[in-house]
C-alpha cells in the first residue's frame, strides 16, 4: 500500500519517533504550547460538565456491573485522573463504561469482588506491557463491522440487564447472568411488575429524551435522576432505592491497598484480566480516534494504553473497577470548549467534590431511574445506522457483524472479538484471491510519530501538492481495514488552507467498509473546512461503497481522471459542480 503524487516517484519518508514523542503525556504537549487563563477557565467548564454527566452514571454502571455504586465513583475519580493525566489524547474521558457491564457482572459472579479488582490490576498491568512494546498500533487491525458488532451486542445486553430494575420485578432467586435465562426468568417474574418502578423510570426516560431535543445543553441524565428522587421520598413511592439495596454511599475515598493475591487466584481470574485489558484498549483507542475526528488532533495510541494501564492500576488499588476510555463523555468534554487534558482532571476532582458533599443525598436515589439512565446508554451506543449500513454494505460485511453481534450476546464478548476478527481476515484474503494483478509488500502499519516539533505540527510533503492550493493524492492496492488508520492520518493532516483535495482511486482494487468510512469522515471534514473534495478513477464497485458510507456528490466530485479533477478546479474552483 502506499500514497504517491501525481508529480512524486515515492513516498515522504518518516523519521522514526523518538521515546518521548511515543509516551510523553498530552499535557506537557499542551503545556508547551502556551497555557493561559483563559484555557483554565476553558477546562474548569468542561470539567464541571462532564461530571455532572459521569456522577450518576458511575453509579449506574457500577451497579449493573454487579459491585456497590460506590466502586464506580472511585473508579472515575481516581482511574479519570489518572487516565488524563498522563493519557495520549488531550481530551480523553476516563472511567467506568457501559461496555464492561457484561464482563465485571460475570466476573463478580465467579470470583467476587476481590476477584474483579485482582482482574482489574492484572489488567492495568498487560496495558501498560501492551504500550511499551507498541501494541497500541496494531489494534488498529481491528475491522470496522467488528466494532460496531460488538457495541450492538453489548448494548442489547446491557439493556437486558436494566429490565428487573427497570419494572421492579421480584425474582424468588438470584437473576441469571446469560442472556437466555436472564429473560426466562424475568418473564416468569412478570406478575410481580411495580407499577411505580415503571412510572419512574419511563418519566426519567421522557426527561433525558426531551431534553437532548429541546435543552441538549441541559445536563438530561442528572435532572431525570434528581427529579426521580426527590419524587421518590416526597411521595414515598414503594420502590428500592440506593439507600435500601445499598446502604448508600461513603463521604470519603478509601485507603489504597493491594487486593487480595494467590497464584490461585491469580489464576483463576486470569481470562478475565485478559478480556478486560482487550476491551479496555479497544474502547479507550477507539474514542481517541472519535475525538481525533472532532478536534483534527491526532492522539499516541501507545502513550494512551500505557496511561490506561496506571489508571486500571490506580483503580484497583482503591478498590474501583476497569477503566477505559468513554466516547459519549470523552465528546462532552470537547463539545463544552475542553483545551486539554486538565479538563478531564477536574472532572475527577469535582466528582470527588460531589461525592464529599452530596453522599447522603444519593440514597435516595429510584433505582428505577439508574436502570432508566442505562437504557438511554444502550439506545446510544447500540449504533443503529452503522449497523443498518453494514448489513447491505456487502455480504462479507454483515458476515462478520452479525457473527460478533450474536456471539457477544448469546456467548462471550471475547469470543465475539476474536470470531468477528478471524471472519474479517478469512473474508479479506478470500476477496484478495480473487483479485488479479495485485502484490503488494509494503509493511502496512507504520509507527506512531509526534503531532508536534516546538508546538507546531507537522506538516506533510509540500512537493505532494500539484500547486500551492491544490492536493493530488493516488491511493494504489487494496484499501482495507489494515491501512485505514495510516491513510486516514494522512488525509486527516491536510490543512484549511487548501482550496481543493484530491484522491484517485485508478489502482484501487477493492474498499472495504473501515476504508470507506475513513473516506466518509475526510469527506465531512473537507466540508467543514471548505475544502472542495475530488475523487477521481473509482470503480463502480469503490464508488458504491463511498456512496453508501455518506461520500456523496453533495460532499465530493466524482471525476474519471486526476487531469479532468484538476482542470476543472482551475477552470471554475469556487463554483458548485455535479459528480460525473
Amino acid at each position: 500500500m502506499s500514497i504517491t503524487s501525481d508529480q512524486a516517484s515515492g513516498l515522504h519518508q518518516l523519521r522514526r519517533p523518538t521515546f518521548a514523542e511515543l509516551y510523553l503525556p498530552k499535557l506537557v504537549t499542551v503545556w508547551r504550547e502556551g497555557y493561559g487563563p483563559a484555557d483554565f477557565r476553558a477546562d474548569v467548564f468542561a470539567g464541571l460538565t462532564v461530571a455532572i454527566v459521569a456522577l450518576p452514571l458511575s453509579m449506574a454502571i457500577a451497579i449493573a456491573s454487579g459491585v456497590t455504586p460506590d466502586r464506580g465513583l472511585y473508579t472515575a475519580v481516581v482511574g479519570g485522573f489518572i487516565a488524563s493525566l498522563l493519557g495520549g489524547s488531550r481530551f480523553q474521558i476516563g472511567g467506568p463504561a457501559g461496555a464492561f457491564i457484561v464482563l465485571v457482572a460475570v466476573t463478580a459472579e465467579r470470583h467476587g469482588a476481590d476477584g474483579v479488582i485482582l482482574a482489574t490490576l492484572m489488567a492495568g498491568l498487560m496495558l501498560i506491557a501492551a504500550g511499551l512494546l507498541r501494541v497500541g498500533t496494531y489494534i488498529k487491525f481491528i475491522p470496522y463491522p467488528v466494532t460496531v458488532g460488538f457495541t450492538a451486542g453489548i448494548a442489547v445486553i446491557i439493556f437486558a440487564s436494566q429490565l428487573r430494575d427497570l419494572s421492579g420485578i421480584t425474582l424468588a432467586g438470584k437473576e441469571p447472568s446469560e442472556f437466555v435465562p436472564k429473560l426466562v426468568a424475568l418473564a416468569g417474574g412478570l406478575d410481580t411488575i411495580n407499577p411505580s418502578a415503571v412510572a419512574v423510570a419511563l418519566v426519567s426516560i421522557a426527561i433525558i429524551a426531551a431534553l437532548r431535543i429541546w435543552r441538549p445543553s441541559w445536563p438530561g441524565i442528572l435532572i431525570a435522576v434528581a427529579f426521580a428522587a426527590i419524587a421518590t421520598a416526597v411521595l414515598s413511592l414503594p420502590i428500592e432505592t440506593v439507600g435500601s439495596r445499598f446502604g448508600g454511599i461513603p463521604r470519603e475515598l478509601p485507603s489504597p491497598a493491594l487486593p487480595a493475591f494467590s497464584f490461585e487466584k491469580a489464576k483463576a481470574v486470569l481470562p478475565d484480566a485478559i478480556s478486560f485489558a482487550l476491551l479496555a484498549a479497544i474502547e479507550s483507542l477507539l474514542s481517541a480516534v472519535v475525538a481525533d475526528g472532532m478536534t483534527g488532533r491526532r492522539h499516541r495510541s501507545n502513550c494512551e494504553l500505557v496511561a490506561q494501564g496506571a489508571a486500571n492500576i490506580g483503580s484497583a488499588l482503591f478498590g474501583g473497577i476497569c477503566v477505559t476510555g468513554l466516547i459519549a463523555r470523552t465528546a462532552t468534554n470537547i463539545r463544552a470548549g475542553a483545551r486539554g487534558p486538565l479538563a478531564g482532571m477536574l472532572h475527577s476532582v469535582f466528582l470527588l467534590l460531589f461525592m464529599l458533599v452530596a453522599a447522603p443525598l444519593a440514597s435516595y436515589i429510584p433505582l428505577a431511574a439508574l436502570a432508566a439512565v442505562l437504557v438511554v446508554v444502550s439506545w446510544t451506543m447500540a449504533e443503529k445506522h452503522e449497523f443498518a449500513t453494514l448489513l447491505r454494505s456487502s455480504w462479507g460485511d454483515a458476515v462478520v457483524l452479525l457473527a460478533t453481534f450474536l456471539l457477544t450476546i448469546f456467548r462471550d464478548l471475547t469470543e465475539g472479538i476474536l470470531v468477528g476478527f478471524a471472519l474479517g481476515a478469512v473474508l479479506f484474503i478470500h476477496r484478495m484471491a480473487e483479485m488479479t494483478g495485485i502484490e503488494e509488500r509494503t509493511p502496512l502499519v507504520v509507527a506512531d510519530r509526534a503531532d508536534d516539533v516546538n508546538g507546531e505540527r507537522v506538516p506533510y510533503d509540500s512537493t505532494l501538492a500539484v500547486d500551492p492550493d491544490v492536493l493530488v493524492y493516488r491511493i494504489t492496492g487494496a484499501f482495507f481495514f489494515g491501512a485505514a488508520s495510516v491513510i486516514g492520518g494522512v488525509l486527516d493532516g491536510v490543512d484549511d488552507t487548501r482550496k481543493a483535495l484530491v484522491v484517485d482511486f485508478a489502482a484501487v482494487p477493492f474498499l472495504d467498509s473501515t476504508a470507506a468510512n475513513v473516506l466518509g469522515r475526510v469527506a465531512v471534514k473537507a466540508q467543514r473546512q471548505g475544502i472542495r473534495l475530488f475523487i477521481t478513477g473509482a470503480s463502480p464497485a469503490v464508488r458504491r461503497a463511498l456512496l453508501t458510507h455518506g461520500v456523496s456528490p453533495r460532499r465530493a466530485r466524482y471525476r474519471q481522471t486526476i487531469e479532468r479533477a484538476v482542470a476543472d478546479i482551475k477552470a471554475a474552483p469556487g463554483a458548485t459542480e455535479s459528480a460525473v
